[in-house]
């Protein structure tokens, strides 16, 4: 009995599998950089982002960048010289979009690592503690600069 797919999606399973490993990280990514940004703006009393905003949209891109990043550098180092090699292929594939580049080594990683997940999440938590605590720092300067 075939799998069955939405419309547009891969019909063979290795292909449907990596499709929807793909879908899982980018939501995840997606959802670290929105909880990044809705920390920070609460811990500076600023409104949270909106959907319809051009400079919240670039923002939220820029997150996804800056995360995807992180991942990279930290799940990397250690790693056996074929899958180093296989994250450098991921890498330089030949998408032109750079956070599709970065997602596709992620979606490497996921299938290489058997604990991939548990190491985003501790990759995750630094991340988020780090931006909200740097944008804290920032903020409190400020404030002491410009009340004298």
């Amino acid at each position: 009995m075939p799998f069955r797919t939405r419309p547009g999606q891969p019909r063979d399973l290795l292909a449907l599998v990596e499709s929807e490993l793909r879908e899982r990280i980018e939501d995840a990514v997606d959802h670290v950089s929105l909880d990044v940004m809705v920390q920070a703006r609460r811990a500076h009393g600023l409104p949270a982002p909106a959907a319809d905003s051009a400079r919240d949209r670039k923002e939220f891109s820029a997150g996804v960048r800056k995360f995807l990043e992180r991942l990279r550098t930290a799940l990397l180092p250690g790693l056996a010289a074929e899958r180093q090699r296989k994250a450098d292929e991921a890498l330089a594939g030949a998408r032109e979009d750079p956070i599709a580049r970065l997602i596709g080594v992620q979606v490497m990683l996921a299938k290489e690592l058997p604990d991939y997940w548990q190491r985003f999440e501790v990759v995750r938590g630094t991340y988020t503690s780090e931006q909200v605590e740097s944008g804290r720092e920032r903020s409190g300067l400020l404030r002491r600069v410009f009340r004298r």
